[in-house]
């Protein structure tokens, strides 16, 4: 894939011509998640790799997901979750819905917006929110996201690009 090696630059162009995401071809599916354009020793503090889910609330018809911490055994290693009382340790919950007439999401219109504004989260990562776009039309296998910051009255930009790479079926719900 291209974008592994893409310039910040470059990632911003890819997502601005990205292609929108059916939500429901997410429904209960997990995605390899790759930072992209992350100095190196960033990612030795933080991580590489990481899995993103995507899970249908039947009680409520909402999409919603979170993240799982993944050991650290490369791009193209195994999927091994991080555990944490036995279990994936989950963290980063969040919310799926369209972008479209998100003033702060421009112009990222024709994106997923996840949005990680749940009350579980903590203040920082409540205000994160993510565009999310395939990369290749009607595609929904590998995507393309950036991170931002949505304090209300203005957005922050973060150099965290990712692309997600889907893997398959959902494996746990927390």
């Amino acid at each position: 894939e291209p974008l592994l090696a893409a310039k910040r630059g470059e990632l911003r162009r890819a997502l601005a011509a990205g292609h929108p995401v059916d939500e429901r071809a997410l429904d209960d599916t997990e995605y390899t998640g790759i930072s992209l354009a992350l100095p190196g020793f960033v990612e030795k503090l933080t991580w590489k790799t990481f899995t993103k889910t995507f899970h249908r609330d039947q009680a409520t018809g909402e999409l919603r997901g979170w993240n799982v911490r993944m050991e650290q055994t490369g791009v193209g290693g195994p999927a091994i979750p991080r555990t944490k009382d036995g279990r994936p340790w989950t963290w980063g919950h969040y919310r799926v819905y369209s972008a479209a007439g998100v003033a702060r999401a421009k112009p990222y219109d024709q994106a997923l917006l996840i949005d990680y504004g749940v009350p579980s989260n903590d203040f920082v990562t409540r205000r994160m929110r993510d565009p999310l776009v395939a990369v290749r039309a009607n595609d929904p296998s590998v995507l393309l996201g950036v991170s931002y910051l949505d304090f209300g009255f203005f957005r922050l930009m973060t150099p965290t690009f990712f692309l997600l790479v889907r893997r398959g079926a959902l494996s746990y719900v927390p």
